[in-house]
């Protein structure tokens, strides 16, 4: 009788790291969230990797539109989640408001991070300018 052994190894990928400044810094976050995605073993499903592109990108978005104008994403995961670290220079947290549905001035993002999350936290930065971090969990 032949036995043949199958195992399965995780490679736990190094963090990836993001800064952006400006309006292009959203498209590069994606691209990053994309490849981070793609490049993990084993590969999460389709859906988790668009929900994690979708959360990045909203957090991206709020840290230049409210957060200061610049931000530092972080990828990184474990067995079992996916975290997307995003943080900026303003140590206000983030705010519901109540969506424009009209005007197009927004509104949606904040609503859309929390529902999306497995797990959402800020903390404040330790340094002594100020700012934030919001860690978004996914599970995996």
């Amino acid at each position: 009788m032949n036995s043949t052994t199958i195992s399965i190894t995780s490679t736990p990928p190094v963090p990836t790291v993001v800064r952006g400044d400006s309006a292009a810094g959203i498209h590069q976050a994606r691209e990053a969230a994309r490849a981070f995605t793609d490049g993990l073993n084993p590969a999460p499903g389709p859906d988790m990797a668009d929900t994690l592109v979708l959360v990045v990108s909203e957090l991206v978005t709020n840290a230049l539109r409210h957060g200061g104008g610049r931000y530092t994403l972080e990828l990184s995961a474990g067995p079992d989640t996916v975290t997307a670290a995003v943080s900026d220079p303003n140590p206000a947290h983030p705010r519901e408001r109540t969506p424009d549905l009209n005007g197009g001035s927004g509104g949606f993002g904040w609503h859309m991070i929390r529902r999306l999350t497995h797990h959402l936290t800020i903390t404040p930065s330790p340094s002594p300018s100020g700012g934030k971090t919001i860690h978004a969990r996914l599970p995996r």
